[in-house]
């Protein structure tokens, strides 16, 4: 006897729909994509084909594990949060609130607990001490928004399925399926671009998957983008290409003239030798953008993660405003969430209102570089990081430097990590707590909604139940919360469910303008149904503006296609003047960086990394079926480069950081003075017998933590300067 489930892939930003089957065992047997979800169309991805496999893995943590010394004991939940309250407590009570730290992984972006409780344990940790891997992945964008629109949310997606014209830098969609821009079967979306007469054009240091795809392909210095995209501006000022009005859906574009005067430093002829992007081809790249009759640019990691970073992700949506492209269809939109956007404060965007005890980096969404998390725990005096607690990240292998993170976790007083896994990073935790599998958790992936290229909602029922010696993620996560709240390891997650629902609820009726306000938040709550994330998501749902409720998408499994995007820019837009700001004043600040870097010379050789269709990060190791083919960690090397620096198989490659042996992959696609490893391996005092088998090497052994991008505090993870070497024993 076999059942059927319908459930949204949660292993990456794309948000497929799978059918699954599973025997009478509840083993799954088979992971089809979903033909009726409106959205993915039955698309599906070596990832997703493996989620089955990924769910059942048996190296994944069942019970808490305590460790003394160098042993591990499997104890139960309640003596697992006692240890955790006696150890937290205790440098509390010695050091204060300053000596504990927070870290939230990839994964907690994409979890209802995760949403649910990540502002929570923020708030009620009390430390400005809090990390994640948004300051190793997409932090400038954040930013950049935040300066230009008011809301660091307000991500602007391309319309993908209407454009005539994609320009793509530093992303490979094909491989991705998107990143901060949610497309499932981007592939199919990339090819129906092309059939119905638009044009695809990619900007990478590699010949890409998507650049194998595209009409257009053109090499890249890493980290040089903004120069690109400048010489793009200047052309179209100098030029008469320019569309933009002096409004964007009603609201007002200030900045022009500023946006102007800077463009005319970086003419296409000055900028071309810096990126090695012809000058002819920025110019025609502008004359293209501006005479399509719809057109988007998007970039992404590639971008990112490079020294002006936060610089590249403004003059995108610079390029985008000033061709006319902006908050239109065809060019980038805004997706409308099906639940309340809560996220979005109204509140004109602002960094700084804290810094870092060691280097005084600067808060920015409340957070501050995972680059200086090592300093705070290495640096003795007030303040000092003695504590940490780790949901769901492995910064060892992600965090720029990541080797230095090694010791410095030992050293820690206390660690607790929420994690399935004992691996690079938990292995120095005083105590795991594993949440349950995959399909024993119900899904819906608030934030992500936010990027999608259309208007959609799909809610996952648990596929599983949980075994009585289990507990829910969010259970974890409420009573860590109400450990830190002071109210005793032994407190019922309920109490903590109920108070962050309330806090909503309070927040909702007491909100000017709000549709509910006024009104008694016990009424409110009385007319939610649920528990736990699935109460929460009733509320949001309830006031979200589509009239869907908790029962209403249960109801549809296959998800619900919300409409094509809609023109919204004035319904986010929230800075200080009420205007979309072109040329803000701490971008046009950082612009002095810029013009310093026009006066070095560009390094010999750049490290670079890359992203494999069957990996995403360091916990899709453990799988056989994603282990192989071309996902091997090898180190992408030019052949002229393998020739001219005298190289044989295997190869010393060196940073201002650290030093590794790799394995070279010689392949033309890759251009000259530019190696690439990919990211999420170097496995080492891990449990994952696949893992440990294929190990391969920490590619940020070779990223640097002293220097981030000024505005984001964005690790620099692209465009890394290097050197190599032949191995002395070949």
């Amino acid at each position: 006897m076999t059942t059927t489930a319908y459930r949204t892939c949660p292993l990456c930003e794309a948000a497929c729909g799978l059918t699954l089957t599973l025997n009478d065992h509840n083993r799954v047997t088979s992971v089809r994509g979903d033909n009726q979800d409106p959205f993915s169309q039955g698309f599906l991805c070596p990832k997703g084909a493996s989620l089955g496999q990924l769910d059942e893995d048996p190296d994944r943590l069942t019970t808490p594990l305590v460790r003394k010394g160098d042993q591990w004991r499997e104890v139960g939940w309640d003596e697992a949060f006692r240890v955790v309250e006696a150890g937290i407590r205790e440098v509390i009570d010695t050091h204060g609130r300053q000596a504990l730290a927070l870290y939230f992984g990839n994964p907690t972006y994409h979890t209802m607990a995760g949403f649910m409780y990540r502002q929570a344990l923020t708030e009620i940790s009390g430390t400005r001490n809090i990390y994640s891997a948004a300051t190793a992945d997409q932090m400038p964008k954040h930013v950049s928004c935040g300066l230009m629109f008011g809301d660091p949310f307000a991500v602007a997606v391309p319309d993908l399925d209407r454009t005539d014209y994609l320009l793509v830098l530093g992303a490979n969609p094909m491989v991705s399926n998107g990143s901060l821009c949610v497309a499932p079967d981007f592939p199919r979306r990339l090819k129906d671009l092309r059939k119905r007469g638009g044009k695809l054009v990619v900007i990478d240091p590699r010949r890409t998957r998507t650049a194998e795809v595209a009409d257009e392909h053109n090499f890249i210095q890493p980290g040089t983008d903004p120069f690109l995209l400048f010489g793009i501006v200047n052309t179209l000022f100098t030029e008469h290409l320019v569309k933009a009005g002096d409004t964007v859906s009603g609201v007002e574009v200030a900045g022009i003239e500023e946006l102007r005067r800077m463009a005319e430093e970086f003419p296409s002829e000055l900028v071309a030798p810096i990126c090695k992007v012809p000058a002819e081809t920025i110019r025609r790249l502008a004359r293209e953008l501006s005479s399509a009759p719809t057109a988007a640019v998007y970039a992404r990691i590639g971008t990112c993660t490079a020294e002006f970073g936060t610089l590249a992700q403004w003059l995108v949506d610079a390029i985008n405003v000033l061709t006319g492209n902006f908050d239109k269809a065809g060019g980038v939109m805004f997706a409308k969430t099906a639940a309340l956007e809560i996220f979005r404060t109204g509140q004109p965007f602002s960094t700084g209102k804290f810094r870092s005890r060691v280097r005084g980096l600067p808060e920015v969404n409340g957070e501050l570089p995972v680059a200086t998390l090592a300093d705070e725990i290495e640096t003795p005096g007030e303040g000092q990081v003695r504590a940490l607690l780790a949901i769901a990240g492995n910064p060892v292998l992600s965090a720029p430097n990541g080797p230095r993170l090694d010791p410095a976790l030992a050293n820690l007083d206390m660690m607790v990590c929420v994690d399935p896994y004992l691996n690079e990073t938990t292995k120095h935790a005083d105590v795991i707590l594993p949440p349950p599998r995959m399909l024993q958790s119900a899904h819906w992936d608030f934030l992500v909604q936010i990027i999608m290229v259309r208007n959609y909602a799909r809610y996952s029922e648990p596929v599983l139940p949980l075994r009585p010696d289990q507990y829910h993620e969010h259970d974890i996560l409420a009573r860590l919360f109400l450990i830190l709240a002071g109210m005793g390891a032994d407190t019922g997650a309920d109490t903590a469910h109920e108070m962050v629902v309330g806090q909503l609820l309070e927040g909702l009726t007491s909100a000017p303008g709000s549709p509910v306000a006024g009104t008694d938040p016990a009424e409110l709550r009385a007319g939610l149904e649920g528990t736990g994330p699935d109460l929460f998501l009733d509320a949001l749902l309830k006031f979200g503006g589509y009239g869907l409720t908790l029962d209403s998408v249960r109801k549809q499994p296959h998800g619900i296609d919300l409409g094509p995007l809609q023109p919204r820019f004035h319904e986010l837009v929230c800075t200080a003047s009420g205007k979309l700001e072109l040329a803000p004043a701490a971008l046009v600040d950082d612009v002095e960086r810029l013009r310093a870097r026009m006066k070095r010379p560009s390094p010999e050789l750049v490290l670079i990394g890359r992203r494999h269709l069957r990996s995403n990060n360091s916990w899709l190791h453990n799988v056989p079926a994603l282990v192989g083919g071309s996902n091997r960690c090898t180190l992408q090397i030019n052949p002229a480069d393998v020739a001219r620096y005298g190289l044989g198989a295997h190869a010393l490659i060196r940073s201002a950081t650290g030093e590794l042996e790799v394995t070279l992959e010689p392949v033309d696609s890759i251009m000259p003075g530019v190696v690439s490893l990919p990211h999420g391996w170097g496995h080492d005092g891990t449990t994952q017998s696949v893992a440990a088998k294929e190990p391969g090497v920490n590619v940020n052994t070779l990223t640097g933590d002293t220097a981030v991008d000024t505005p984001s505090g964005n690790a620099i993870l692209n465009g890394v300067p290097v050197t190599i070497s032949p191995l002395l024993t070949e």
